[in-house]
């Protein structure tokens, strides 16, 4: 390789090349340089030594190795750490192993749903889901013999009782906002049943509609009242669940009472 590099250096370079150097002087110095021993350049084109390729891919399979172990090392810490905490939570469940532990826990599931349900039909329970129901019953006008009733069935036909559920997002001034609302179908509320939980409301509306007095022999449209108390209801939870983003409700709802 020495010799190579003599040879190199022993050119002249182009700046201090003379003049009179012509073809000729560059054709025999090329001549030169391939009658240079061709062993001199076995170094530079020799390929990497045999066993280099076979340590690299054990390195690399070591370290895949490794990653793996790692890994599986924090999924199993990961899933002991939740069985412990499913230990702490039931009862009497240090000496089971796991599938006996998982079966007491989907167990114990089931009946908490069950007394949730149960729960939920006596008290107002919010649930998770945007929800609006509207039940309509109107009290018709039956024949009586007797006369002096007779004003009475006269204006009991033209009540229709409703009653509306709403479950949304909770917000300050969702209650004034919706028996605004109420008022401007000509609904009045003759009972109500709210309850709040974890930012969530629950509302059970007893509401009745009564036509007016020169109204009189016009059949109450219970689907046209009860299709604008739902557009109402739906707009009041689509302004109740953006509000959400930005607000959330931590203190104790206030108490209004509704109007007479």
């Amino acid at each position: 390789m020495a010799k190579n590099s003599f040879q190199y250096s022993s050119l002249p370079e182009e700046e201090t090349m003379p003049h009179h150097f012509n073809a000729t002087n560059t054709t025999s110095s090329s001549m030169h340089l391939q009658e240079l021993p061709a062993n001199c350049y076995a170094l530079e084109f020799q390929e990497p030594f045999e066993g280099f390729a076979e340590f690299e891919d054990k390195a690399s399979a070591a370290d895949s190795s490794h990653n793996h172990r790692q890994a599986e090392k924090r999924r199993r810490d990961r899933i002991n750490g939740q069985l412990a905490r499913l230990r702490r939570l039931i009862p009497k469940s240090e000496k089971m192993d796991k599938a006996a532990l998982l079966e007491r826990v989907v167990e114990q599931v089931k009946d908490l749903k069950r007394k949730a349900s149960e729960i939920s039909k006596i008290f107002t329970i919010p649930s998770e889901i945007d929800d609006i129901t509207i039940e309509c019953h109107r009290k018709e006008n039956h024949p009586n013999n007797n006369n002096n009733n007779n004003n009475n069935n006269n204006s009991n036909s033209n009540i229709m009782f409703m009653k509306a559920t709403l479950c949304c997002e909770d917000r300050p001034d969702l209650i004034p906002e919706l028996i605004r609302e109420l008022k401007d179908l000509n609904l009045t509320v003759i009972g109500a049943d709210i309850g709040c939980l974890g930012g969530r409301m629950k509302s059970i509306l007893l509401l009745y509609y009564k036509l007016d007095s020169n109204n009189d022999g016009v059949v109450c449209n219970v689907s046209a009242i009860k299709q604008s108390l739902m557009g109402v209801l739906t707009r009041i939870i689509s302004w109740s669940s953006a509000s959400t983003s930005s607000f959330r409700v931590t203190s104790k709802r206030q108490r209004f009472f509704f109007s007479s």
